[in-house]
């Protein structure tokens, strides 16, 4: 075992309790938007899929929840404020230690009335809420906290609206709507219902937008809405179906749709690094809506031609058979997954020394001829998917390219529902 507690005292400066969470990806910061993603995602995978999953994984998944929601109770603890991250960015990036050793300043940083941060407490509300579906049967009781406290973010991204991202590209409307979301799933009540239909236009939710990750929910969120809808109960959100319709079939190429793009080789493909990120949220989202279509009997009219689950459940086969080798490199983006796999992925941790071969510390600069080496990782991060290759299908297996080489929790979260689906329907692989 190569990894030891870190960052246990995080929070305690500013009087509070934030050990534990996740870091996302190769660095040792705690940001809270995407780690709230992350939970909800690996919710979403046991509460649409969890059944299908072998009881070992499935205790698994459960506990990668609760270790998140854990966490994000702690960051909503506090009257007033919503904790969203836990380190300094620019000196954390400017250092390569192993998270044991991190001698950078754990800086806290929250929301307030006066800051507000809809997107980051509507994406906790979700995570929050999505959680309490994966124990309402085995620890009610815990559920009910959940709940609670999905109620107590969302309240607070109602009403102390705006975003706390300081990127003018990222709008907190669609989180809002995907928060209610969420809580109207997992609670069944109208308030929550009647909350999207009142704010839908005025948070965008018929912007014309096929985009699903950690910083934008609309694709997404069209998908979870249009399953009640589709069960025929709610007619007033058909046109979150006809969203949820239009984005399928961007992605059938077979389709007069104007479609995502695609490398060469077949795998979904969007500018910006971090690619895999679209390819199994994507993904996710084929094989959620394909079960919600098949359940209703419905299909996707896609102008020339007219989709069913099947053809859905095959574009994600598609692309989950790129990600663990069937591509032009012969090569799996997870590591430790087939004969070929990166070697050389951006993450600290796995970089560098591990206590047990090397106990002295190695501080911020002293890890910098191992971030430079180019000998393999000598800590397999096993299970850890890389961002993977660019538009033209190569992957130089780079440290220094995090864009491609870095894991993040992101990549993984939606992968786990997609795998249990699969595992379970071994004809279909």
């Amino acid at each position: 075992m190569w990894r030891g507690d870190s960052a246990v005292s995080d929070g305690m400066k500013a009087g509070i309790d934030l050990e534990g969470g996740y870091y996302d990806a190769g660095d040792n910061v705690k940001f809270g938007f995407p780690l709230a993603f992350t939970t909800t995602m690996l919710a979403w995978g046991v509460a649409e899929f969890g059944e299908l999953m072998p009881p070992d994984e499935l205790r698994n998944a459960e506990v990668a929840v609760r270790w998140a929601t854990d966490y994000l109770l702690k960051t909503i603890s506090h009257p007033g404020l919503i904790f969203v991250q836990v380190g300094d960015p620019i000196n954390d990036h400017n250092c390569w230690e192993r998270p044991e050793d991190m001698d950078t300043a754990r800086t806290v940083y929250n929301v307030s009335a006066e800051r507000p941060g809809s997107e980051v407490a509507g994406e906790t509300a979700a995570a929050l809420a999505a959680a309490s579906m994966v124990f309402r049967e085995t620890d009610p009781e815990y559920a009910d906290m959940l709940m609670a406290g999905a109620r107590k973010a969302f309240n607070f991204a109602d009403t102390y609206k705006g975003a706390y991202s300081d990127d003018p590209g990222l709008k907190a409307g669609d989180e809002l709507l995907w928060g209610a979301a969420w809580l109207r799933r997992a609670s069944e009540e109208d308030t929550y219902l009647e909350y999207i239909q009142n704010n839908g236009k005025t948070l965008g939710a018929e912007e014309s937008i096929n985009e699903f990750g950690w910083d934008n929910k609309h694709a997404g969120l069209n998908v979870l809405v249009s399953k009640e809808f589709m069960e025929g109960q709610v007619l007033s959100l058909e046109s979150y179906k006809g969203s949820a319709d239009s984005f399928m079939c961007t992605l059938v190429p077979e389709s007069t749709s104007s479609h995502i793009q695609y490398t060469p080789g077949g795998l979904i493909y969007k500018p910006g690094g971090s690619n895999m990120q679209h390819v199994t949220s994507i993904s996710f989202l084929l094989l959620t809506y394909a079960k919600y279509l098949s359940q209703s009997s419905m299909t996707v009219n896609c102008g020339n031609i007219t989709v069913g689950p099947t053809a859905l459940i095959s574009q994600a086969k598609k692309q989950v058979d790129y990600l663990l080798g069937d591509n032009p490199m012969n090569m799996s983006y997870m590591v430790g997954y087939g004969t070929r796999y990166p070697q050389r992925i951006h993450h600290r941790g796995s970089s560098l020394p591990s206590f047990s071969i090397h106990p002295q510390p190695i501080v911020c600069k002293d890890g910098s001829d191992y971030y430079r080496s180019p000998d393999p990782n000598p800590n397999p991060h096993i299970g850890a998917i890389v961002g993977g290759p660019g538009d033209d299908d190569v992957y130089e297996d780079d440290r220094a390219d995090f864009r491609k080489s870095e894991p993040t929790t992101y990549i993984n979260a939606p992968l786990v529902g997609v795998l249990g689906y699969f595992v379970a329907n071994p004809w279909l692989r």
